[in-house]
């Protein structure tokens, strides 16, 4: 793996490879342009991760609740198990420790069982499961207290 390079999200082209990678990762949260500005206006910190200038992943940390800041680390599947998601997991776990996190937290598309093998090997520990009204998707939240 080349040394990953992570840049927030600026402009509408970065926006857009920001939407890709969470459209593909997770296709029953797909969204629109509107639908991801207003997550940069909530204050949500929206970053893209490239090996060089390929774009490999993205991630999304939420604002802290209580002490609890929520990440999420995207990598497209092809560059999958190349040390991507680890780096960039490392990144935003330290932006959240930046953020005075006691736990984070994550949320994971059921179906991605990379995604949860992925968080349950760094001690993150499943908190629930559930399918949001009116969908069929089951999505798993799980915590790791810092």
């Amino acid at each position: 793996m080349s040394g990953l390079r992570v840049a927030p999200v600026a402009g509408d082209e970065a926006l857009g490879q920001w939407r890709y990678v969470h459209n593909v990762v997770v296709p029953p949260a797909a969204m629109s342009a509107a639908e991801a500005r207003e997550r940069l206006a909530r204050g949500y910190r929206l970053e893209n991760a490239y090996d060089g200038d390929v774009l490999v992943g993205c991630s999304t940390v939420r604002p802290a609740v209580g002490g609890v800041v929520t990440v999420i680390a995207r990598v497209l599947p092809e560059f999958r198990r190349r040390g991507f998601g680890s780096a960039l997991y490392e990144h935003v776990l330290g932006y959240a420790r930046v953020q005075g996190a006691e736990a984070v937290e994550t949320c994971v598309l059921g179906v991605n069982e990379d995604g949860v093998w992925f968080a349950r090997r760094r001690g993150f520990v499943e908190v629930e499961r559930y399918v949001l009204d009116g969908e069929s998707d089951e999505w798993v939240d799980l915590r790791l207290v810092l």
